[in-house]
């Protein structure tokens, strides 16, 4: 379990939104001090991705915060950038930036920025990485995600700096657990279904339910990729692999 210690912590909420994948985006961060001063960061783009928003977020709040002194919480609902910091990155840059698969990782730029970040503040402080699913309820995560959703859209925002007296929403009920969800073993002997098939055919993807499906579309066509996924975060990763989002 990942227990948040809030004593003497700085909190970071983030999120990203986008709309279309690429598309118009939008991130949005709520930094919240152990001296009770809270102010909240967000900004549009015009032709992003999600993942691109996710990561914005971290490294503008990192930035931010600048030389405060004080060890820093991070809580995002983006498995995608916790695994990437923690483990997938030093693989890539072993591999001169490249995947398992050979390929250019995707968002190799703001990979290094957020390295970067991440490695110049835990010279200040300690920084932890806690992960909260989107959409349960909570406050700090609904409102970073309101923020990135307006402004994905175009909307005008009203960000807040102020006293966490008079902010509106308790950023400080949290899950006792915010560790990464563990993924599930499937039992001995018994064959795991696949999540989904992918498969890229003249600079289109698609996703398939059945490998039927899959096999239709790719069977004799020069240069065609094909792949199953057998989980959301496999699915994700394939595409990342492919160079895609």
């Amino acid at each position: 379990m990942n227990k948040l210690i809030l004593d003497e912590t700085i909190l970071i909420f983030t999120d990203g939104a986008c709309k279309g994948n690429p598309g118009p985006g939008g991130w949005g961060a709520v930094i919240a001090k152990p001296d009770g001063h809270v102010f909240e960061l967000g900004r549009g783009h015009k032709n992003v991705t999600n993942n691109q928003m996710e990561m914005t977020a971290i490294v503008e709040a990192l930035h931010a915060l600048g030389q405060d002194p004080g060890d820093v919480a991070i809580l995002t609902d983006s498995t995608y950038v916790i695994q990437g910091i923690t483990q997938w990155i030093w693989g890539w840059m072993r591999n001169g930036w490249k995947t398992a698969s050979g390929n250019d990782v995707s968002n190799k730029e703001l990979w290094q920025s957020l390295l970067t970040a991440v490695q110049g503040r835990e010279k200040i402080g300690k920084i932890s990485w806690h992960y909260v699913r989107g959409h349960r309820g909570i406050e700090g995560n609904e409102r970073v995600d309101h923020i990135a959703s307006e402004l994905a859209l175009g909307h005008k925002v009203d960000l807040y700096d102020g006293t966490l007296l008079r902010y509106d929403h308790d950023i400080h009920n949290i899950p006792e657990d915010t560790s990464l969800p563990e993924r599930k073993e499937k039992p001995s002997g018994a064959k795991k279904k696949a999540y989904s098939y992918l498969s890229y055919v003249n600079g289109e993807l698609k996703i398939h339910k059945t490998w039927a499906e899959c096999e239709a579309r790719v069977r004799g066509r020069s240069g065609a990729k094909f792949k199953k996924a057998m989980s959301a975060s496999d699915e994700q990763q394939i595409k990342e692999d492919w160079g895609l989002s």
